[in-house]
């Protein structure tokens, strides 16, 4: 597959804070790269450099295999982008201020702005000043300008600001839909893991500047733990009859059993007719699977304890 965006060992540095160190990416065609990390881990800072806005202490951003530099205009005609708040002329409508990224971007089809406002359901808004719309249809507008041109590239940079749930899923299927039908490359920033989780087709981990894990979204099932969760009324008593019969348990901070054997997890009535012959009848059984924040907290936290990358 073509190679989209491509960095090599991208590192920016402010004064004695190394923001991002060393970053390599490369992303296809058609992707939809989730870019994951907690507040100030370097996601903001990487799409800047993404972007030309700031300049690299060290490495190179290439796109479409076209070295990034702000002296390289003809780059940004295939990019659409949102970073951070998106600005807009807050005196000036809806339609005033899309017709101004027309006029820009020098789009020559005047419908292209009723076209991405009924894209975005900002058509009722049109007339509205900018300094009157709620935060989700101020996000809903910076969306629009970074579609009106049909680019073949979006760097969004936590695009779902601001959306309810509804607004959220629509923002979902239209990004889905530009990747699968029209071959519209997507790297996305976000803190919001669930939802990249439904969204992207392949995920990186971002923590302290560092890339610290890549994989694909398929790979999730296999790398999020489960455990069975049981609880009876004399958890001591139900950890050392599992114990006694090779399974292995520990209790968690709740007090709560614990337990990860595989065969265990897929036949938890096993573990029940044990305890029952026993007389600590299971009040409680539940299989309970690591979701993709639990897994993002454990990487990072398994990072941070051996001091370095996975």
């Amino acid at each position: 597959m073509n190679t989209v965006i491509r960095t090599e060992k991208l590192t920016k540095k402010y004064k004695d804070v190394l923001a991002v160190s060393a970053i390599s990416l490369n992303i296809s065609k058609g992707e939809i790269y989730g870019f994951l990390g907690l507040n100030g881990a370097g996601k903001t800072t990487t799409i800047r450099m993404l972007l030309a806005m700031i300049s690299p202490n060290h490495g190179e951003a290439y796109i479409n295999e076209q070295r990034v530099h702000a002296g390289n205009t003809e780059l940004w005609k295939k990019i659409g982008y949102l970073v951070e708040m998106p600005f807009s002329y807050p005196n000036l409508t809806v339609k005033e201020n899309l017709e101004i990224i027309r006029r820009l971007r020098f789009i020559k089809d005047k419908n292209a702005v009723a076209s991405v406002m009924e894209k975005l359901r900002l058509s009722e808004y049109a007339n509205r000043k900018t300094r009157n719309l709620s935060l989700g249809n101020a996000q809903r507008l910076g969306v629009a300008k970074a579609l009106i041109h049909n680019p073949d590239i979006l760097i969004l940079d936590e695009p779902a600001n601001g959306f309810d749930p509804a607004g959220i899923c629509e923002i979902r299927e239209m990004l889905r839909d530009l990747a699968k039908n029209h071959g519209v490359t997507i790297f996305i920033s976000s803190h919001i893991l669930s939802e990249i989780s439904k969204l992207a087709t392949r995920i990186g981990i971002i923590h302290k500047g560092v890339l610290i894990r890549e994989l694909q979204t398929e790979q999730l099932e296999q790398l999020c733990q489960k455990h069975l969760q049981v609880n009876t009324r004399d958890n001591s008593q139900a950890l050392s009859v599992l114990e006694k019969n090779g399974i292995t348990a520990k209790m968690n901070d709740n007090e709560v059993l614990e337990i990860l054997d595989n065969e265990m997890i897929s036949n938890p009535e096993s573990v029940a007719t044990l305890l029952v012959k026993n007389q600590v009848p299971p009040s409680m059984l539940n299989v309970v699977e690591e979701d993709l924040e639990s897994y993002f907290l454990r990487t990072i936290k398994t990072t941070e304890m051996k001091g370095g990358n996975l």
